[in-house]
Formats: structure tokens, sequence, C-alpha cells
């Protein structure tokens, strides 16, 4: 990134891994200090721990808070106030059920979140989210926020229309299936739950109301959680209320490819939604890399590797892998209930081994294709029928919905095949429940099966395994895992992976689980029991939280290093008392219509054709008009497109990035030198034409100091690809020798002639501005404005008023000679004795112009007035103080120039207020 020296500091700054392994080594010094801590808890504290309901309860009734409080005073002066953590998810861990008027019991309904912050003693939670009943009167909602209360808890009122078409409609219908490759519904579908608009507005309305409990309850340094699909909006509801607010968002689901996400009609605006937050998470690096792959081909966004970059602006997105608090199912086999349940179960089961399988009953589960590939084992090894069982519990969800119960029918139908096909009058194959287990039971059970069997066709992370392998410390027994899981990243090593659509590779898979050597269960478990207890999820807590803190962090020091937004007030002030003006414009992505508008986006012929933006044509008009204003349209583009779209203003236009100039009035010049080697271009044209071929909605344009080829439209992988190949044979083919620079711009290729550059041209441009305008009084006013590649940013420094000087007294970038004919080569310039070295220049830009003069000479063959030698004059055209420059750059952020304006309509309504302040100043 080119240095910015308006904003850099010298001092060093830890970069951002210092910063996490420093925070990584704190967290782990508090959690063995409080582990030590806690070590004399009694007995009966722990058996109360082991209970599902009494250990969440313990949680949300601020136990932590209190034992903080009861802490000594030299433990209170040395540990900081924890951070208030704001956890918003579509559900809170309490259900309520209304018992009068005003009355209101609550039960807890702990998940995997919930479970995710227990113990965690970095920070104070306060959980955000919908209560799951509707309350439509005053008394009963201040009733039931006063009971959640005491459980830190705040409730968000949705009303039945709302639930109805934002949860069951939008959420449910839409985003859940799509984010499991399930697809759109069909219209049928579709019109049970109204209309596609009707649900995404009831999204975008209940993320509001989410957004409104947050923003009440909101204190300055709070972190704010955001959790799932449910609310992709809500981001950019909070950024847009506080903009320094501490925001992350975090998907328990997968996301999908772009390929499917593309599909849904909200696309765009739920990606710009979900990347207004500073740290976007998700279970694994596949889910991140799809999601940073839809906004770099859906949105046009630049991909990174810390996340997704727009205007500077980055939102990093990074993958943090689930876990469960392993201690506590650890600590519930040594429970005597658990222990009962374990003897009856080896008494049940005795002399078959165990096989098991704890799912919803859900379409992405794959308990059909679990089942059937078990029917094949039975088949392929009738030795096993007698020696083995499968228990699957199936908890049943969503029971309304007609496609569940038809799955529900479906899977009692195979397993009654099945147990009829291979069972006998005292014991059957598999052994079926639709329904869920209690905590201690489920222990007892995963304590002595032999081999789980997650077959998921696609899940977000599935912790059934790694609460398996947290049970199995004494059994060791054997994982198959589903590569279509996200567990399957982290535990993949020890388990034994497999394709559930393919039954055949499952059923060999249970071959190989039971028949597997002690020797290898053993080393398979040993690795992933590892993982599961280190990886935990109070782990994942910090682990995020900590990253989104460093996150804002890491902002805030890439803020110092983007210049301020331009001083429009400031700016305009110093030009009405300015005496000679000089406005140095770029034309594309400056002075051009927006190319991101809806009815312009992902049209290639209409962005192609560069546009003056219509609302400019009337403020530059005015600008124009004033003679002591000189406005000059730098660009990289060819003559004939800055003649039509500037051909009516009375300013200069230097096209190709100032070899060629002209007047409005007049005729076009070439500020090149006459032998300028040229060779070159006809070998890279063909380079060019060849990769364009190549590549679907690539272009080139041939200029005649420059060739570009643009990839902007193409497949943004396919394009990197393909610039990559190019790159490499150009330079070892080409222009292996030839006198060129190759430009790369973030989705084009550029070869030009060496020196061919914005900054190179600027002095002979005013030279024969200078001559021609008949200049008596020097230019005390510059404002250079575009967005343009690093390679012409020299044109920012180039009016520097501070930059260091030489022995001669000469700026850095000296004032070459005018528009002169090739091969002709001049003294340096030099200053007036009297003022080189005068204490009152100190601050200011003084540098004599060579005058072209007046006798031109025609080149005939281009067709391009070429002036021949100036003569030199003894005044300073540019007197210039430090205060009276303002280099601007648009929509770049590493830059070299002072100040920054995000988008070309930020610079349209710059020159509207110049325009109107210089109309009413006269």
């Amino acid at each position: 990134m080119p240095g910015n020296k308006y904003n850099s500091n010298s001092a060093h700054i830890p970069n951002r891994v210092e910063r996490l392994l420093r925070e990584r080594v704190l967290r782990k010094n508090n959690r063995a200090t409080s582990q030590l801590n806690e070590a004399n808890d009694n007995n009966s504290e722990k058996e109360e721990e082991s209970s599902r309901n009494s250990y969440v309860e313990k949680y949300l009734d601020g136990a932590a808070a209190v034992r903080a409080l009861n802490e000594g005073p030299e433990n209170q002066e040395a540990r900081p106030l924890r951070q208030r953590l704001l956890v918003v998810a579509n559900r809170l861990p309490v259900s309520a059920v209304r018992r009068g008027e005003d009355s209101w019991s609550l039960e807890i309904s702990a998940g995997g979140l919930v479970s995710a912050l227990l113990g965690v003693k970095e920070f104070e939670a306060r959980w955000i989210g919908w209560a799951g009943v509707n309350v439509p009167d005053d008394i009963g909602q201040q009733a039931l926020t006063k009971a959640l209360a005491e459980k830190r808890c705040i409730p968000v009122f949705l009303d039945e229309e709302i639930v109805h078409q934002y949860y069951n409609g939008y959420c449910n219908n839409i985003l859940w299936p799509l984010f499991h490759y399930l697809g759109l519904p069909q219209e049928d579908r579709l019109a049970t739950t109204r209309s596609f608009q009707s649900q995404f507005s009831a999204y975008k309305k209940a993320n509001q109301m989410f957004a409104d409990v947050v923003n009440a309850h909101y204190e300055e340094g709070d972190v704010v959680w955001c959790h799932d699909y449910h609310l992709m909006f809500l981001p950019k509801c909070l950024k847009e209320y506080n903009s320094k607010m501490k925001v992350g968002w975090f998907l328990h689901t997968p996301f999908p490819s772009s390929e499917i996400h593309r599909t849904l009609p909200s696309r765009s605006e739920l990606l710009r939604s979900v990347l207004a937050a500073d740290l976007v998470g998700f279970h694994t690096y596949d889910y991140a890399r799809h999601f940073v792959s839809a906004c770099t081909r859906i949105l046009g966004l630049e991909g990174t590797p810390e996340g997704v970059e727009d205007q500077g602006r980055l939102t990093r997105v990074a993958a943090f892998p689930i876990g469960i608090d392993s201690d506590r199912f650890i600590r519930a086999l040594e429970v005597p209930q658990v222990q009962e349940h374990i003897r009856e179960l080896k008494e049940r089961f005795a002399g078959r081994k165990v096989m098991l399988g704890v799912d919803r009953l859900d379409m992405i589960k794959g308990i059909p294709q679990k089942i059937l590939a078990f029917e094949k084992f039975l088949e392929e090894n009738p030795i096993w029928r007698d020696k083995v069982v499968l228990l699957q519990i199936a908890v049943p969800t969503r029971t309304d919905v007609p496609e569940y119960q038809k799955l529900t029918s479906q899977v009692h139908e195979i397993v009654g095949r099945i147990n009829g096909r291979f069972g006998s009058l005292t014991a059957v194959p598999i052994h079926h429940l639709d329904r869920s287990l209690d905590f201690h039971a489920l222990c007892a059970l995963y304590a002595v099966t032999d081999v789980v069997l997650v077959t998921s066709l696609r899940d977000g992370m599935n912790l059934v395994s790694y609460e398996y392998v947290a049970c199995q410390d004494a059994k060791r027994g054997v994982l198959i895992l589903s590569e279509f899981a996200g567990a399957a990243q982290s535990l993949g090593a020890g388990a034994i992976l497999v394709n559930p659509w393919n039954i055949t590779e499952v059923a060999n898979s249970i071959a190989q689980a039971l028949n597997m050597s002690s020797e290898e269960r053993e080393k398979r478990h040993r690795h992933n029991f590892l993982h599961v207890t280190t990886h935990t999820a109070q782990e994942w807590a910090e682990t995020f939280v900590s990253e989104l803190n460093d996150t804002v962090v890491e902002a805030q020091l890439r803020t110092r290093q983007v210049p301020p937004p331009l001083p429009n007030r400031e700016a305009i002030e110093r030009y009405l008392r300015a005496n000679n003006r000089l406005l140095i414009l770029g034309f594309n992505a400056t002075l051009t219509e927006p190319v991101d508008t809806p009815e312009r986006r992902g049209d290639q012929i209409k962005e192609m054709e560069l546009k003056l933006h219509p609302d400019l044509v009337e403020p530059l008009t005015a600008l124009c008009n004033d003679p002591n204003t000189t406005i000059v349209v730098l660009s990289g583009s060819d003559r004939n497109v800055l003649d039509e779209n500037f051909g009516e203003l009375d300013m200069w236009l230097a096209a190709e990035n100032g070899m060629f100039l002209r007047a409005t009035k007049g005729q076009w010049m070439t500020t090149m030198p006459e032998h300028l080697n040229m060779e070159w271009v006809e070998s890279v044209k063909h380079v060019f034409e060849y990769f364009t071929e190549r590549t679907p909605r690539s272009h080139f344009e041939l200029r005649e100091t420059s060739l570009v080829w643009n990839y902007k439209y193409a497949d943004v992988d396919f394009g990197r690809l393909q610039a990559r190949d190019m790159l490499q044979h150009l330079w070892t083919g080409p222009i292996s020798n030839a006198s060129v620079d190759v430009v790369q711009g973030s989705r084009s290729v550029e070869v030009r002639a060496v020196g061919v550059t914005k900054g190179a041209a600027i002095d002979r441009i005013l030279g024969e501005i200078v001559h021609s305008k008949s200049m008596t009084s020097p230019i005390d006013y510059v404002l250079c404005m575009g967005h343009f590649l690093g390679k012409d940013e020299d044109v920012y420094t180039f009016f520097e008023p501070d930059l260091s000087t030489d022995n001669n007294g000469l700026p850095r970038s000296k004032i070459t000679d005018g528009l002169r004919s090739s091969g002709e080569r001049r003294s340096s310039p030099k200053l007036p004795a009297n003022k080189s070295g005068s204490k009152s220049s100190q601050n200011k830009t003084q540098r004599p112009l060579p005058i072209p003069e007046k006798k031109a000479a025609v080149n005939h063959k281009s067709g391009n007035v070429r002036w021949p030698s100036p003569d030199k004059i003894s005044w300073n055209v540019l007197d210039l103080k430090k205060e009276n420059y303002y280099s601007c750059s648009v929509g770049r952020t590493r830059t070299n120039a002072r100040y920054l304006l995000q988008s070309s309509d930020d610079v349209v309504s710059f020159l509207k207020e110049l325009a109107d302040a210089s109309s009413d100043f006269e």
C-alpha cells in the first residue's frame, strides 16, 4: 500500500496475529486461575451442574456475576470490568408460558448457543430474542419483560402475522432450504405463505424490530453478536443506528456456493446487509469461502485472504468451528443415575455390537440413507445379523409440514421392512424412537455405543459426533461421519468419512468399523478426543469475541492510514479566495455515471460506455465559464471518448494519460516524443487477442500509446488465472526486452510505453495551457481529483508543496520541457535567485514553466500538432501554498492523495456546491 505521509505513524504497532496470540495467552491464564478458584466447589454443586436445566438456570440467573462480586478486593483490583456481550438470536434460551394476566412461568430450552457461553468469564452476556409466544397486551409484555430480566434475557415481541411471514415463511421456507442445497420452493409451496415479496418485507421488518431492542439496551463498549440466517439484515440496521457499534454475525448453517445463492431474488441485499458487520463467522472454511465467492461474483467486490473489501472498508470473514462443553459430558458419566443407565443398556444388548444414530427427523439428516446402508450391510454380512443392533433416535420436528410427515412415514416403512426381513420374535436389528432422550439417558447411550453413524446430507456442524467422542474415553468407539457435515473438517482425521448418498460405501464403512482393531480405534479416538476437549464451546465463544474486538482495532488502524474525507467547505472557501485556479479531474469512476445502479448492474454493454454523469453538465459548464478557472480532464481513455462527453464544454482534454491534449475549441496535439519506440504493439496485440478469445466476456482496447485487457465481466477466478498466464507469457516473450510498463488494475492488464503516466505528462500540459491562455498571474489553487491507478498517482505528488528539495532548490519532481520535438534536450530551468531560497517561499511550490512558441509543426502521419522547443521564461507559473492544494482520490483508499471521496456521487455533490458558491460569489 502506498504510504500517506499525512496519516502515517512511525511507532511499531503489533499486527493482528501478535495481538490475538497475546490475547490467547491471557485467556489461558485466566482460565487456569478460574479453574483453580473453583477446585474447592462441593460435590453437590457438581451434581447440580450435571442436570441440563439446573446447569443453564444457574448461568442465566447470573451466578457467575455473583461469584465475581464475592471475590476478594485484591482480585477485583487486578481484574478489569467484564465486557458486556449482547447475544441476539431468533429465540431466547427460555420458553415462556402465561399463567395469568401478569404472571409467567419460564421453561429452560437450552441449545448449543447457550452451552457455548456457559462458564465463559471474560464477558457478561445478555440475551435478546423472541420468547416464542404472542403477547399483544402491554400488561403481559411488561410482566414477561420483568420475569425475563431475572434470567438476563430481553424479549423482542413479534405478532402472529410477522412470525408467520418472517419465521415460518422467509426463514424456514426460503433461506433454510436454500442454505441446505434444497433450492427455492416452487410457486405452489410459496403461495401457502403469501408471496416472496411480502415474506421478505416481513423479514426486514422483524430484523428492524430486533435492532430497535438492541439499540434501546446498547451501551458504549458493548459487543453485539448476531446469530444465524434469521438475522441477516440485522448488522445493517445496527450500523445505520451507530456506525461505531461492534457487530459480529455468525451463521450456524452451511452457506451455499455462489451458484446456489445467486438464485435468491434478494441475494444482493442480504449479502450487503451481512457485510455491514465487522466480523462474519462460519463453522468451516468452505462456508466462509462460499460467502466471499458470492460477494465477489454477485456484488463484484474484492475478496481478500482476510475477507471482503468494499471501497476500502474490510469486513473480516473467518471460520470458527463450534464445540461442546466436553467437561459436562465427561462429568455426567460419573453421576450414579448415568452409571445405572449404562449397566441396564449393557445387560439389554449383551453379546451385540451397538450402533447409534441421533438426529432430528429432518430431510437433511440422511436417516433413510443410513437405514438403507445398514440394510445393505446386513445383506452382505449375514454373520453380523444377530450380533449388531442399530438404535436410531429421531426427534420429530415441524410435524405439521407435509414434507416432514411424508419423511416420517418413509422412515417407518423402511424400518418395518428391515425388521420384518432380518428380525425374530426375540430381537430386531433396528430400534427406532420418535422422541428425544433426556441428558442422562443420552450420555449413557453414547457410553455403550460401539459405532455412531452421522449421515447428514448437509449439516452446518453436527455436534452429535462431538458428544459421542466426549463420552467414549473408556470404550474407544468408532465414528462414521458424513463428509457433508461441518464436523468432518474437524474430526475427519479420526473418523471414517463417507458420502451418505453412496449406500455401498456406507455399508462397507460399517463393516470396517465393526471389524476395526483395538489399536486403530485407540489412535482414531485419541486424535478426536484431544480435539473435542480443547476446541470447546467456551473456547469458540471467547475466540470469536476476541477476534471481533481485534477486528475493530484493526479497522481503526486501517482508518488511520486512509485519507480523511475532502473538507468541502474549506476547499470551496479557498477556491473563492484564489486568483488563478486549476482543476484536474479524472474521468472514469470520477465524472461518469455510477455503474452499480439496478438498471445498469451486470449490463456489460452499458457499463462499457463511459458517459458523463448527467448531473455534472450544469456545474461543469458554470465552472468552465469562469475565466479564472482552468479545468483539465485527465484520462486514460482515448480521444474519441473524451470528445463525445466534453466536446461542448470549454475545458482542456488530456487523453491516453496525457499523451494527447487539446482545448475543446482547438485541435488535438501530442506530448509524446517523436521517436517513441512502439514496435512492441503488434506482438502484445496478438497476445491480448488470444486471451480475449479464451476468456468469455473479456475485451481489450487498442490505444495509440497502450493496450488494455479488461476481464471485469469475466468469471472472477478464471479471469485472474488468465491474467496470470498472460503476464507470464508477456514477460518471457513479447516485452522481455521492450521499453514498456505493465500496469495491473483490479481486473485489468495494461501495457504502455515507459514514462507514459499522468504525472509525467502534467508539466507539459501546464506549459501548453499557460501559453494558450496567455496567463500573466501564477496558479495559486490546485484541485486534483480522480480514481487513478497507483502508477498514475504521481500526478498527486507533482504538486506537493512540501516535497523535499535538492541542492539547487528545485522540487524532486522537476518541471520538464513543454510540448516539444523528439530528442530535444534542455537543462533544467532554475528558480530566480531572489525566490529560490527566500524565507517566504518555504511552504510554496514556485516553478518556472517553459512556454511553447506560437509556431507549430504538424505531424502529418498522425494528424497531431507537435510544438517545437519552447523558450525559457523568468516568472513562476505555480505559486502554490500548501493549504491551497487539494489532492483527492475517488473510491481508492490506498492512495498518495491527501483526501478521499467515496464515489462519483460525492464528486457530483462537491462540484455542485463549488459551482453554486462560485455563482453566488460573483
